[in-house]
């Protein structure tokens, strides 16, 4: 089974951990128990944000429940809820069933790609997006942070910036997003792509930025999370994607439109410098193909 990112192994007894405690729980932590207790199928698809409202508790709260049950942190009690309450199937996709044929499998693999850009589509707000074009126009420079899965839609965007004639740079190193991103300032706008806008790398990244005085924008999907207290402006993406799941899905197709109507609106926005310039870069590449 695939560790965390901090090395530990996702448990799988979450709901026995939480009915041994119990007795010893503080009553805020009690409510916690309670309520993931009664609800762990709705668990796996929240928050932390969410969660601490629905409780009425704060996030730290939260954090602090999941170590008194020996977890490291909210997305291991997810994983932990998941193991015991999904089949083991749903780890790749939720729709699929064990016995399913090929021809099935890719049915409901790309019926689940477009309903996940039709959701997406619903709950992108034009007037945010051009709010992120003005900001991107605005700037001296782009930086664009993603961790994980969302890292390969990162260097996508960054690489269709340069194509466009943006000064733009990708990082997706959590080390590196730290340092650069508390060296940014006004004229430095910051796009962070995210999924569950609770990953820690790129929330303290994206938190650094704004302190810094940078203007900031994320891509993520549509929940509250900890991230938007530091964006500027918000895309949301709407793919039925849940944290415990190894790998992002259909959640990376829906990033990746998102980005594309970005650059579309901001090639517009500057219509003739954009064209030339991928006119110059085209020319560029072209020493590339046979």
């Amino acid at each position: 089974m695939k560790a965390l990112a901090d090395g530990r192994e996702p448990v799988d007894n979450a709901l026995t951990r939480i009915r041994v405690a119990y007795p010893s729980l503080a009553r805020g932590a009690r409510r916690i128990a309670d309520y993931v207790s009664e609800q762990p199928h709705r668990i796996v698809a929240m928050s932390i944000t969410e969660l601490s409202e629905a409780v009425g508790v704060s996030e730290g709260s939260v954090i602090n429940f999941c170590r008194r049950l020996g977890l490291s942190g909210f997305q291991q009690l997810k994983l932990s809820l998941a193991q015991e309450t999904v089949q083991p199937v749903q780890f790749i996709h939720e729709d699929l069933e064990r016995d399913d044929d090929t021809d099935t499998v890719c049915r409901k693999i790309f019926h689940s790609g477009i309903q996940a850009l039709r959701d997406s589509l619903s709950v992108l707000n034009p007037k945010e997006l051009s709010r992120a074009v003005d900001i991107f126009r605005q700037a001296r420079r782009i930086e664009i942070y993603g961790i994980g899965s969302a890292a390969p839609i990162a260097e996508d965007a960054h690489y269709r910036m340069l194509r466009i004639g943006l000064d733009a740079k990708v990082v997706i190193d959590s080390h590196v997003q730290a340092i650069s991103a508390s060296r940014t300032g006004p004229d430095v706008a910051v796009l962070t792509v995210t999924h569950s806008g609770a990953t820690h790398e790129t929330v303290a990244a994206t938190r650094l930025a704004r302190e810094a005085g940078a203007r900031t924008v994320v891509i993520t999907n549509f929940a509250r999370s900890p991230i938007q207290a530091y964006a500027e402006v918000v895309l949301f993406t709407m793919a039925r994607e849940t944290l415990f799941r190894t790998e992002a899905m259909t959640s990376r197709i829906a990033q990746l439109c998102v980005v594309d109507a970005l650059i579309a609106a901001l090639a517009l926005a500057d219509y003739d410098r954009s064209t030339a310039t991928l006119k110059q870069t085209f020319e560029t590449l072209s020493i590339k193909r046979f």
